[in-house]
């Protein structure tokens, strides 16, 4: 998966005001929206959020909007009013209500990748109403979804570039999240789902390491599962053994750059993370039935 900028927006009342008198919110107002990669050992929440929004561990905070916010890598902790302190993996996201303390930080050995999104609006306060949006139960297992992250992306896009009617467009893509975790929320937390889940941010961390090879057995321990269990599942859920399916990733990313870019195969394969030229040229021919280099004549000549 593509790796994003860090990118955050935030109106102000003025700005707001401004908003609803030239463009129709249709109930759902967007205050806030973002991405984030939190390095490891790094200070938490980054210096660069404005007032409210900035809020010490000691502290807390209280916010006086409804937060989305999305856990897509790493790890870290999360706790609220009525809710004791609670780990929070990949694949998680969670719920901060208007007047409700709340506070959380990602773990200082991982760090972790955020996307959130911060709404008001008559139109969300009837969603959030739903049985399933509570602010005792505010986790909602996802797991890696690339639905999710798409909306989010078209979310932040739309946002970052002000196109015509973007006030309503993002409107409508804060509606669809809420879809999308409601959907979830509905789903529960099944034995099936477990396994899903694991499987999930397994995906996702073979998504992110396309330009690497990756030690299945040490993927197998970060997910506190053992590799027998998480190769037998991988395979039973996504028809194919997880070693296979991250090579497929990477020939995949492969035959791209060959079609979109004039690198050399040998920068290709470098650029991979394949241990030599001759390696991949033969890994590539088995998984396509062409040589890297014939391969992109084909493709020139169509």
């Amino acid at each position: 998966m593509q790796k994003l900028e860090s990118f955050r927006k935030y109106y102000n009342e003025r700005q707001l005001r401004s908003l609803q008198e030239s463009q129709p919110n249709w109930g759902v107002t967007v205050r806030t929206v973002g991405h984030y990669i939190h390095q490891p050992k790094a200070s938490y929440p980054d210096a660069r959020h404005p007032n409210p929004y900035y809020f010490d561990w000691n502290k807390g905070r209280v916010l006086h909007e409804f937060q989305l916010i999305y856990i897509s890598n790493g790890q870290g902790t999360f706790e609220a009013e009525g809710v004791n302190e609670t780990k929070v993996r990949a694949g998680t996201a969670f719920l901060l209500f208007p007047g409700v303390w709340h506070r959380y930080h990602p773990s200082e050995e991982t760090g972790w990748e955020e996307f959130w999104v911060g709404f008001e609006g008559h139109y969300a306060d009837y969603l959030m109403k739903q049985d399933c949006f509570k602010p005792s139960a505010p986790f909602i297992n996802i797991g890696f979804s690339t639905e999710l992250l798409n909306v989010f992306i078209q979310l932040i896009e739309n946002v970052k570039y002000e196109g015509v009617a973007y006030s309503q467009l993002s409107s409508c893509l804060i509606t669809q999240l809420l879809g999308l975790i409601y959907s979830s929320a509905l789903a529960g937390s099944t034995p099936s789902q477990d396994k899903k889940k694991v499987i999930h941010e397994a995906r996702f961390k073979l998504h992110e390491s396309i330009y690497q090879n990756m030690d299945m057995e040490l993927l197998a321990g970060e997910l506190n599962v053992s590799y027998p269990w998480f190769r037998k599942t991988f395979k039973e859920i996504m028809g194919i053994a997880p070693g296979q399916y991250h090579m497929n990733l990477r020939i995949e990313k492969a035959c791209k750059l060959l079609k979109e870019t004039e690198l050399p195969v040998a920068k290709v394969s470098d650029h991979l993370g394949f241990e030599s030229e001759f390696y991949f040229s033969r890994i590539f021919k088995k998984k396509t039935g062409l040589a890297p280099r014939h391969y992109r004549l084909k493709d020139s000549n169509r």
